[in-house]
C-alpha cells in the first residue's frame, strides 16, 4: 500500500498538470500567446534559475569534462543510426534523423527529473544535459539546415548559443562552481543567499513546463502507422546507446552514480523546436504526432521509473 502511494505522489501531479494544461486548450482557458509566454518563462527565467545553481554546486572533476563530449558523440550517433534505419525501413521523411536523436531536457527532463529524485541531485542529470545541449545548439542546427538545403549561418547559431539564457547560466554556474567562488561564499552564508534566490526562481518551473505540455498534447489526426514506425525506432536507437554509455560509465567511474540521470534522459522525445523546421503541412504533422506520442511514451517511462523506485 505504502508503495503504490508513494507512486501515486510521484505521479498523478505530472498527470493532473497535464491534464490541466489539455483542459486549459479545450476550454479556452489560455490561449496561444500565453502559452508561449509560460514558455519563454520557463526557457528564459526558470530553467536558467535551475541550471546556474546546479552546475553552481557540482564538484567538478575529470569526468564533467568528458561526460558532456560522450554524450554529444552520442547524440551524433542516434542521428546517423535514424538514417541508416530511416533507408532500411523506408521512411521517406527527411526528418526522421532528428526524431532520433537530441533531448527534451529543458522543457521535460529536468521537470521529471526533480520529481522523481529531488533538486539535490540536479547536477548528475546537467551533467548528462550539458553534451546534448550543446550538440542541439550547433550540429543538430546545421544538420536541418543542410537538409533543407539552406546555407547554415555558423556565425549566427554561435551567436544564438553565445546569447541564450541557458548556455550562459550554464556558464555562469560553472565559473562559480568550478573556480571555488561558490564554496568561498559558504562560510558568509552567502551562498544560502544564493540557493534562497535560485531556488525561489524555479520553483514553479516543472508545474509550467507540464501545463505546457498538456496544452500541445493532442492526439486527434494522427498518422498512426507512421508515427508509431519512427517512435519505436527512436526507441531502440535509445535503448542501445542507453545501455552503451552505462556501461562506460559504470567502467570508468563505478561510483558515479549516473544511472538516474540516464535513465531519465534516454526515455525523453526530441527537441519541441524541431517542428518549426519542417517546411510544409504534412512534415508538421509527421514531426507533431511524432512528438507528442514521444512525449506519452516518456511520460510511461516516468511512470515506470517511479514504480520501480529506480
Amino acid at each position: 500500500m505504502y508503495r503504490i502511494t508513494g507512486v501515486l505522489q510521484t505521479v498523478l501531479p505530472v498527470v493532473i498538470m497535464l491534464m490541466i494544461g489539455m483542459l486549459c486548450r479545450v476550454k479556452k482557458l489560455i490561449g496561444r500567446e500565453g502559452i508561449n509566454a509560460l514558455k519563454s518563462v520557463v526557457v528564459n527565467i526558470a530553467l536558467p534559475a535551475v541550471l546556474l545553481n546546479a552546475f553552481a554546486t557540482t564538484q567538478y572533476t575529470f569526468m564533467d569534462v568528458v561526460i558532456p563530449v560522450v554524450m554529444f558523440l552520442i547524440c551524433l550517433a542516434a542521428w546517423a543510426l535514424g538514417r541508416v534505419a530511416a533507408k532500411v525501413l523506408g521512411m521517406g521523411s527527411r526528418f526522421v534523423p532528428f526524431l532520433t536523436t537530441g533531448f527534451e531536457a529543458g522543457m521535460l527532463g529536468y521537470a521529471l527529473f526533480e520529481m522523481l529524485y529531488g533538486s539535490a541531485r540536479t547536477a548528475s542529470f546537467a551533467r548528462i544535459d550539458l553534451g546534448q545541449v550543446l550538440f542541439v545548439f550547433t550540429l543538430y542546427k546545421v544538420l536541418l539546415g543542410l537538409q533543407a538545403r539552406e546555407k547554415a549561418d555558423v556565425g549566427q547559431l554561435f551567436r544564438e548559443m553565445a546569447l541564450s539564457p541557458i548556455i550562459l547560466a550554464i556558464a555562469a554556474g560553472v565559473l562559480l562552481g568550478a573556480t571555488g567562488l561558490y564554496r568561498a561564499m559558504i562560510p558568509s552564508g552567502a551562498s544560502g543567499v544564493f540557493d534562497a534566490c535560485t531556488s525561489f526562481i524555479s520553483a514553479p518551473t516543472s508545474a509550467i513546463i507540464l501545463l505546457t505540455i498538456g496544452y500541445d498534447l493532442v492526439l486527434g489526426d494522427i498518422p498512426w502507422a507512421e508515427t508509431l514506425k519512427v517512435v519505436a525506432v527512436r526507441l531502440v536507437i535509445m535503448m542501445a546507446l542507453r545501455a552503451a554509455l552505462i556501461m562506460l560509465l559504470h567502467a570508468a567511474w563505478p561510483d558515479a552514480q549516473m544511472d538516474a540521470a540516464v535513465n531519465v534522459m534516454f526515455i525523453l522525445p526530441p527537441p519541441f523546436v524541431l517542428p518549426v523546421f519542417a517546411d510544409d503541412a504534412d512534415q508538421r504533422v509527421y514531426v507533431s504526432s511524432a512528438l507528442s506520442v514521444s512525449t506519452l511514451v516518456a511520460i510511461i517511462g516516468f511512470g515506470v521509473l517511479a514504480a520501480l523506485g529506480a
